[in-house]
């Protein structure tokens, strides 16, 4: 376990806290589904399938806990609905384990990769940038030398708020003038992290809804590029998705995943909605690990994503 991976009072109540409406939301379906019930059948089963999908979860992963409540339904011959929370909260819980990899220590990057390269990408209005600050203020304070990448020249908005974290993080960063090619920006940053021995590089790419074919060439060019400078990179494809738009979510992961290699996500804006149901599915469908989650718009409110912790504020004392 790495030196910051304890999860803290502070961070279990940011959790809470980022969680709430989802959570209240969630369990205020759950209890007009279990009004005047005692036994899970059928009736109450297919109410449950209706709350886990109108909270986001997706169709096919709620088909996948339903089926498994089923299970333990048919194999228990009698189950009453004061049980369901603690079942539910078993399942998810089971499928978060088994369709992810590990949980990763807080922000630390593997001391065998320097520079070790994120490759940030996804829409605009997400929160890819502030993400990337986010990120950049944690690898600091874990003691990381960082610097990040202006490869988004199509804004000139994106170039300006990447400055001003940079600037409140007290990181540099790399840019070019507006329309310049986001794979040279990306060159220069690597050559001028290598040349200042930087721990950690972020590189920020453009958010426009390309069709599938121009974001596959400009991701692909961009790490073609990178890969003359630093033969590995990038250590890392981070997709940044925004929990409270919901199944847009979902269609964004899959355009992305079809464009380019994620290997790793980010879910933002989960304390500004009911909508937070939408990791347990994103983690589920597209077997790509939830790393972060955003719980605010603090420097402090991205977190790594611990399934279980997440299981447990999202259920709290319902189970």
């Amino acid at each position: 376990m790495g030196l910051f991976s304890i999860f803290s009072k502070e961070k279990k109540e940011t959790l809470d806290k980022g969680l709430s409406k989802t959570k209240e939301s969630f369990f205020g379906k759950m209890a007009r589904a279990l009004a005047g019930k005692t036994k899970v059948d059928d009736d109450v089963l297919d109410n449950l399938e209706e709350v886990l999908i109108t909270s986001d979860v997706g169709v096919e992963t709620t088909l996948k806990i339903i089926e498994r409540i089923e299970q333990r339904v048919a194999k228990d011959k009698y189950m009453n609905t004061n049980e369901l929370n603690g079942i539910l909260k078993d399942e998810i819980g089971s499928l978060l384990t088994e369709n992810n990899s590990e949980d990763v220590d807080d922000f630390e990057a593997p001391i065998n990769n320097k520079p070790y390269v994120v490759l940030v990408v996804g829409v605009n209005g997400v929160g890819k940038t502030t993400t990337i600050g986010k990120l950049a203020y944690q690898y600091k304070k874990a003691g990381k030398k960082v610097y990040l990448g202006a490869a988004d020249t199509f804004r000139a908005a994106a170039v300006e708020q990447l400055e001003i974290w940079g600037e409140r993080v007290g990181v540099p960063v790399i840019k070019q003038k507006m329309g310049a090619d986001p794979a040279s920006v990306a060159y220069d940053t690597l050559s001028s992290a290598i040349a200042n021995d930087a721990d950690v590089v972020i590189i920020d790419t453009a958010g426009r809804l390309h069709n599938k074919i121009g974001l596959m060439n400009e991701l692909t060019k961009i790490k073609n590029v990178m890969k003359k400078v630093v033969a590995d990179a990038p250590n890392e494809v981070l997709l940044v998705l925004d929990g409270s738009t919901g199944q847009n979510a979902f269609e964004q992961a899959k355009q992305f995943t079809k464009a380019t290699e994620v290997t790793a996500m980010a879910v933002t804006k989960l304390d500004g909605t009911a909508k937070g149901g939408v990791v347990i599915g994103i983690s589920d469908q597209f077997k790509i690990p939830v790393k972060y989650i955003g719980l605010g718009e603090g420097m402090e409110d991205l977190q790594v994503f611990r399934r279980a912790e997440f299981v447990d504020s999202l259920f709290g004392e319902n189970a």
